[in-house]
């Protein structure tokens, strides 16, 4: 997320000056464009969220063969993409733009962790772990604004990361060792956010998601080409179903990217915090239901020292948006009025 304190909501967000002497007519475009983007993020998070279903019918598959599929065949499919939309252009002036590339090759090697550590995450028994990195994630990313943005820190931010480092140390008590597995989804995740929103202006969804593909593609297909060579690829050996599963990963992966990315270009870092609590509340009840993970007391209490840190963080970002909310009406009255 990073969460912006309230000069960069504001700036974030149509504020009184964006409806000036048009009647209102951008400020509606604005809130139509943010009523996309919250659509966008709400289908993105819905289906990470059930992304672990997918990995458990993708076994024996191990992670390294699962990512490096879902780079290939995504490549595939964004070519596809590109070629509907005629987006051809987009991507070759992407690609000659050394900033925009260079941005998004930092991108690609930070989802690239992002995946590997996930995927090995969920099938390796661990999908609680995993789901605990998408709920430290918006705590990571308030850190961020602070480090990153030299942003400050409104009373309650502060409340919602003293909690988070208090959620981590009983977690670690809990696991006897650092929860690696969760720290390293949302530092990662959450740079890659970050990054994101900081190209989003300049480049759409799909064109940002092709570059990404494509400075990962060629280890992704070097990697296949590997495990094949050396008997334990999984992708022609368990079955023609097995077999299309696996292709259908670059669907899988693009369509959700694609929709964050949409996401990320259209709404403040805040928003796509709070959205993306479906994706972990949703992959934690997997685990404990689907996958019959087990739940230790300590856990139990560390993940709710987790959930009210995010609770705070919550209502944090809720009263700045009602904040802003007022402004804006203030703001588009003062328009109105002779």
């Amino acid at each position: 997320m990073p969460a912006p304190s309230a000069p960069s909501a504001a700036a974030s967000a149509p504020g009184p000056a964006t409806g000036a002497g048009t009647k209102g007519a951008p400020l509606k475009a604005v809130d139509k464009d943010t009523t996309a983007g919250i659509l966008f993020g709400i289908g993105a998070y819905g289906l990470w969220g059930l992304l672990p279903l997918y990995f458990f019918v993708l076994m024996p598959a191990g992670a390294v063969e699962i990512v490096a599929n879902r780079v290939v065949w995504s490549l595939l499919f964004c070519a596809l993409l590109i070629t509907v939309t005629r987006s051809w252009g987009a991507l070759a002036r992407a690609l000659r733009d050394r900033s925009v590339f260079g941005t998004l090759a930092v991108a690609a090697l930070l989802i690239a962790v992002n995946w590997l550590t996930y995927t090995y995450g969920v099938t390796t028994g661990q999908a609680v772990e995993a789901s605990l990195g998408y709920f430290i994630n918006p705590l990571v990313s308030v850190l961020l604004g602070v480090f990153v943005l030299k942003e400050k820190l409104r009373p309650l931010q502060w409340a919602a990361v003293g909690i988070g480092f208090i959620a981590v140390g009983v977690l670690t008590y809990s696991y006897g060792k650092l929860p690696w597995i969760a720290l390293t989804l949302a530092l990662s995740f959450g740079l890659y956010g970050f990054v994101k929103k900081r190209v989003g202006p300049k480049v759409d969804a799909v064109t940002s998601l092709s570059v990404e593909t494509l400075v990962l593609a060629p280890f992704a297909a070097a990697t296949m080409i590997y495990l094949a060579a050396a008997g334990t690829a999984t992708l022609t050996t368990q079955g023609p179903g097995h077999f299309w599963l696996l292709l259908s990963s670059g669907v899988i992966t693009a369509v959700p990217l694609v929709f964050f990315g949409a996401a990320a270009r259209r709404l403040p870092m805040t928003t796509i915090g709070l959205l993306q609590y479906a994706a972990p509340l949703l992959q934690f009840v997997l685990a404990l239901l689907v996958f019959k993970e087990a739940m230790t007391v300590d856990r139990w209490i560390g993940f709710g020292v987790v959930w009210v840190a995010l609770l705070v963080l919550t209502v944090d970002m809720l009263r700045t948006a009602r904040k802003t909310s007022v402004a804006r009406r203030r703001g588009k009255a003062s328009v109105k009025s002779p």
